[in-house]
This record gives C-alpha cells, sequence and structure tokens, in this order.
C-alpha cells in the first residue's frame, strides 16, 4: 500500500494492488480523502477499465465534456452521484466536487467487471449509472461497511474479500472474448477487428454481441479507447505528434488532432498544456500509472 498526504491542501491518496486471486481483473484499488477550501473540477478521459466509486460522504456532479453539434440538444445537465459505475465511453467526462470528498474508487478490467457485477456492461455502455441500482443490496452494504472502518488497510482488505466471494459466484467471460480483449490491449487497439473475429470462429455479428455483451462497448470502440490512449501517453512524453500518431495508429497528425478532439473536447496541445498546468501537490491523480487518465481543469 502507498499512501500520499498533501500537506498544501489537505488531501490523502491511498493505493493498492488487490490480493493475488483478483489478478489481473481487478487493477487497483485507490483511496482518498480531500479538504480542499474550493471546488475542484477535472476532466476524466476514457480508458479501457470500469470504475466502481464509491463515496462515503458529499456527491460527485458529472457531466459530457463532448457535446454533440446537434442543435436540438441543450446545454449539458450535470448530474449528483454519491456512488457509481462508469463503463468504457469514447467520450470524456467532466467531475466536480464541492473541494470536500472521501471515498474509494475500484479499477477493473471489463471482463473482470462482468464477472463482479453479475450483470452484462451493456447498460454501463457510453454512460455512468447509479452503483446501487446496479448491483443491488450488496453495494449498499459494501459500501456501509467499508465507511466503518477505521483506515486504509483496513478497507483494502475488506475489498479483497467481498470482491473474491462476488467474484467466485459470478458468471465466467467467455474465453474467446477475453482472448480478443487481450488482441486489443496487446497492440493498442491497431489490431483488424475482421481477423479478430475470425480467429474466435464465431461470425462478425455473433462477435460483436459477445463483446458488447461483455465489454460493454463494440469493438471497434474498445479499439478508439486503446489508441486514444496510447498516442496520449506518447504526446505526455514529449513524442513528437507526428510520430505519436503513426506509432498509435492515426493516418497522421490531423487525424490524431481529430480524434482526440472528438473524444475529450478539447485538441492535444490544449488538453497536454492543461494537465502541465496543474499546481504544485494537484497531481494528475491518474487511476493508471503510466497513462493519462485526468486533467485538472479551472474551478
Amino acid at each position: 500500500m502507498y499512501v500520499y498526504q498533501d500537506p498544501s491542501s489537505g488531501g490523502e491518496w491511498a493505493c493498492a494492488a488487490p490480493c493475488p486471486r483478483l489478478s489481473p481483473g481487478v487493477v487497483r484499488y485507490r483511496g482518498y480523502r480531500l479538504a480542499l477550501d474550493a471546488p475542484r473540477r477535472r476532466l476524466e478521459l476514457p480508458t479501457a477499465t470500469v470504475a466502481l466509486v464509491l463515496n462515503f460522504e458529499h456527491e460527485l456532479l458529472l457531466s459530457d465534456a463532448v457535446r454533440s453539434p446537434d442543435a436540438r440538444q441543450g446545454p449539458e445537465v450535470a448530474r449528483a452521484h454519491r456512488s457509481l459505475v462508469s463503463g468504457l465511453r469514447t467520450s470524456a467526462t467532466v467531475g466536480e466536487h464541492g473541494g470536500r470528498l472521501c471515498g474509494m474508487e475500484i479499477v477493473l478490467a471489463p471482463w473482470a467487471a462482468f464477472t463482479l457485477f453479475g450483470t452484462t456492461l451493456q447498460g454501463c455502455s457510453e454512460r455512468i449509472v447509479d452503483a446501487g441500482e446496479l448491483l443491488g443490496r450488496r453495494f449498499d452494504e459494501l459500501l456501509e461497511s467499508l465507511a466503518g472502518l477505521p483506515g486504509w488497510a483496513e478497507r483494502f482488505q475488506r475489498l479483497d474479500t467481498v470482491l473474491t466471494s462476488w467474484a467466485d459466484g459470478g458468471p465466467g467471460c467467455p474465453p474467446q472474448v477475453m482472448w480478443a480483449w487481450d488482441q486489443l490491449v496487446g497492440t493498442s487497439g491497431r489490431v483488424r477487428i475482421g481477423q479478430v473475429a475470425e480467429a474466435t470462429g464465431w461470425g462478425p455479428r455473433q462477435f460483436e454481441n459477445r463483446f458488447r455483451q461483455h465489454i460493454g462497448v463494440p469493438p471497434k470502440s474498445a479499439a478508439r479507447i486503446l489508441r486514444l490512449q496510447r498516442a496520449l501517453g506518447l504526446l505526455a512524453r514529449g513524442i513528437p505528434p507526428v510520430e505519436a500518431a503513426g506509432t498509435a495508429g492515426f493516418y497522421d497528425q490531423a487525424h490524431l488532432t481529430r480524434e482526440v478532439t472528438a473524444m475529450t473536447g478539447r485538441p492535444p496541445t490544449r488538453l497536454l498544456a492543461a494537465r502541465r498546468a496543474a499546481p504544485p501537490g494537484a497531481g494528475a491523480r491518474d487511476r493508471l500509472d503510466g497513462h493519462v487518465t485526468s486533467v485538472l481543469l479551472p474551478a
């Protein structure tokens, strides 16, 4: 377990890996306790993970960072969530809170989320859902149990116990879907979807339906998310945009710029400038090491 405390803001973050029985499907545990004097806004970027967020105190306001050009759509309305499940999304989300927040986040591979939750992930596709509505009474019991424990170590241990029980009693993900997911992740979304579908032995439509049921989004959407994350990671390390575009599977720099803008609401230069402008101590607070998953925004 690793704990980071920021004296300037009064914030505390704790991170831990799950027990070996839950790996690699349960990626990471994070605990947080924030005591800021002002509201905070963050841009949460698309990632190839499912997040289960459990807040002990206060609420998050969440809204889409990217709006359709359809003029019939009105302004985006932020929705309040105490606890939530965020499935795979191809568009970024803006999260805001009043400055005080305490809770935990469980980062999951989507196929593991299917097993743990015991339900199809299609209902979580491209949206954020209330955790209690999706998981029922067992979620309420978990939240109450975690909130009553004295520290992060005890909470992480409780998560190991509860999630192991959920995993043992949950439905398995078909090996063809897990293999297909590994192909996408291993190539950062650059593999040809048709080749993957053919290798599973399923027809194209059956493959897409099975993939969506257990992962939450179509294979092409998953590939877009993985390519975006690959490109942002390269750009954040200072790789020139032209080189980053080719390495991440985009036709050229213009294609990369269009995709980043379409999925995050900001072109790459503006997105990374906002990330670099975060004040000392704010940090990126990325939910995945080595990935660009979060950007602090002006309040």
